[in-house]
């Protein structure tokens, strides 16, 4: 009996390490994201009693004509450090709502050298391109013993606060092993797979994951637009903001995403 145990105890020891030995970590490849907004929810925010009653009518008109959630598509091409998310253009996802907050549409360009901690963005505002080079976003996250499974990976969650205000729940995967994730979200120990901003009505979740070969070409940043850091973009949109009345903070915090 003590010499099977004993033989037992042997071959629990080999076997771990054979494990360990198989299991894959993705570092290069391609993930597709769908951004789903709650139009509905985000359009109702819009609606006070000094604009009730043109609003309150286009609201129900949008709703004859429109599903409550707008689904969004974007890519994340990833190798190494170096990430670049890149929205995809989708005619069918544009609205004619003229009122909509920019959380209903994808504006943002982003590459993260995640090594160097850099970060450049192309902005699209108003019908104005702006180029913001400065580190990446700095989140302070707390992770949870929460699971879920997205894309066939499975995910711990992590919450934060950004800007202040802003909730964020993250999913993400260790066996994806880049510090990255759609937009501007980075910081964990692995690739953000899911993310929501409940309070904003928006999520972003992984439909599918690729492992492949990324070549350098496919992570180049974006150039074009008018040079700001995170301090003077701000002061660049001020002046743009004041058409938006009393919505004005609230879109301005949707473009600084």
């Amino acid at each position: 009996m003590k010499k099977i145990l004993l033989t037992l105890i042997c071959l629990v020891f080999i076997a771990n390490p054979m494990l360990a030995q198989n299991v894959h970590f993705v570092t290069s490849g391609t993930i597709e994201f769908d951004k789903t907004v709650n139009m509905y929810a985000l359009m109702q925010k819009e609606i006070n009693k000094e604009n009730y009653i043109y609003r309150e009518n286009y609201f129900e008109a949008y709703k004859k004509d429109h599903p409550q959630f707008k689904v969004l598509k974007s890519m994340l091409n990833f190798s190494g450090t170096k990430t670049l998310f890149t929205p995809i253009d989708d005619a069918q996802a544009v609205d004619n709502y003229p009122f909509a907050t920019p959380m209903a549409y994808q504006n943002n360009i982003v590459f993260n050298d995640l090594g160097t901690n850099q970060s450049i963005i192309q902005k699209k505002i108003l019908g104005d391109i702006f180029l913001l080079k400065d580190t990446t976003r700095k989140i302070h996250w707390k992770i949870t013993s929460e699971t879920r499974e997205i894309a066939g990976y499975t995910c711990r969650r992590a919450n934060a606060i950004i800007m202040d205000s802003i909730y964020v729940v993250a999913f993400f995967t260790e066996k994806i092993h880049v510090s990255a994730g759609p937009e501007t979200f980075t910081g964990l120990p692995g690739m953000i797979l899911g993310l929501a901003l409940p309070h904003e009505n928006v999520t972003w979740f992984a439909s599918k994951v690729t492992d492949m070969t990324i070549e350098d070409k496919a992570l180049t940043p974006p150039k074009k637009g008018k040079s700001v850091t995170n301090q003077t973009i701000q002061t660049e949109l001020q002046p743009a903001m004041k058409r938006f009345g009393d919505f004005k903070q609230t879109y301005l915090k949707a473009l600084m995403l």
